[in-house]
């Protein structure tokens, strides 16, 4: 028998971005249950993995009977890729699961902008279309569309990030945010992969190639993994309109 799905929850400590950012409080929870809550809820998930080297973490998921891959050194530095580490949890979880399972729920220690009914929606999406290798949730950020984004060049001056060329003809360029329509960025809260995706990871799409080629949007509003601090209060409003 063919099960569903496996969940794999990655966070590592050794983060200098933002130290820390995987055990904070957000409001009065640590930010990684809001992942295992999630899965825990799903209709289809029957396997939750944790894959991290913080013992808080360790402890906790013990408690919750969440099964521990204990990422090693190479995969817990700022060195370490996050396509690496996810490959390697992916065959740790293969070799303890042993049943056959169709999805890998991908989710982020430090993305509480999550619920089963996302993860639902994912699993739903793809059983509907078997040509899809995933379905990850989105959110739209015009502010921040490639159109609008410059870099510093050598002398000091702003030029566009990519130029416009590239855009072709058919796209208006304005100052006005909306104008070339709506901007969707892979917010992290979820990735749901078919396992091909993950088996055959080096065919898949830049950046994130273990999301395969064929992507399902899942739109989510105001998604993001917590990077920065003025992400929080973004993931907190998130919550409270969406628990």
């Amino acid at each position: 028998m063919n099960e569903d799905a496996i969940a794999i929850v990655l966070g590592r400590k050794g983060s200098s971005g933002f130290k820390n950012k995987n055990v904070m409080k957000i409001l009065n929870k640590p930010a990684y249950e809001y992942a295992i809550d999630a899965a825990k809820k799903s209709k289809y998930i029957n396997k939750i993995y944790f894959s991290t080297d913080i013992e808080e973490i360790i402890s906790r998921s013990k408690e919750l009977n969440i099964n521990i891959i204990k990422r090693p050194k190479y995969l817990a530095d700022n060195k370490a890729l996050f396509d690496d580490a996810l490959i390697y949890s992916y065959k740790k979880a293969k070799k303890m699961h042993k049943k056959s399972f169709k999805y890998v729920v991908i989710l982020m220690a430090n993305a509480v902008t999550i619920n089963s009914k996302l993860i639902d929606k994912a699993i739903e999406a793809l059983n509907h279309d078997p040509k899809a290798d995933s379905a990850v949730t989105v959110s739209s950020f015009n502010m921040y569309s490639p159109i609008r984004a410059r870099k510093i060049t050598s002398n000091g001056y702003l030029n566009p990030f990519i130029p416009f060329k590239s855009f072709g003809k058919e796209i208006s360029i304005n100052c006005d945010r909306d104008s070339q329509g709506d901007a969707y960025f892979a917010d992290m809260s979820h990735s749901v992969s078919r396992i091909r995706a993950l088996d055959n990871i080096k065919e898949g799409m830049l950046p994130q190639k273990w999301m395969g080629k064929k992507i399902i949007p899942i739109i989510n509003k105001d998604g993001c993994d917590i990077d920065e601090e003025w992400q929080i209060d973004m993931s907190i409003r998130w919550l409270k309109k969406n628990r």
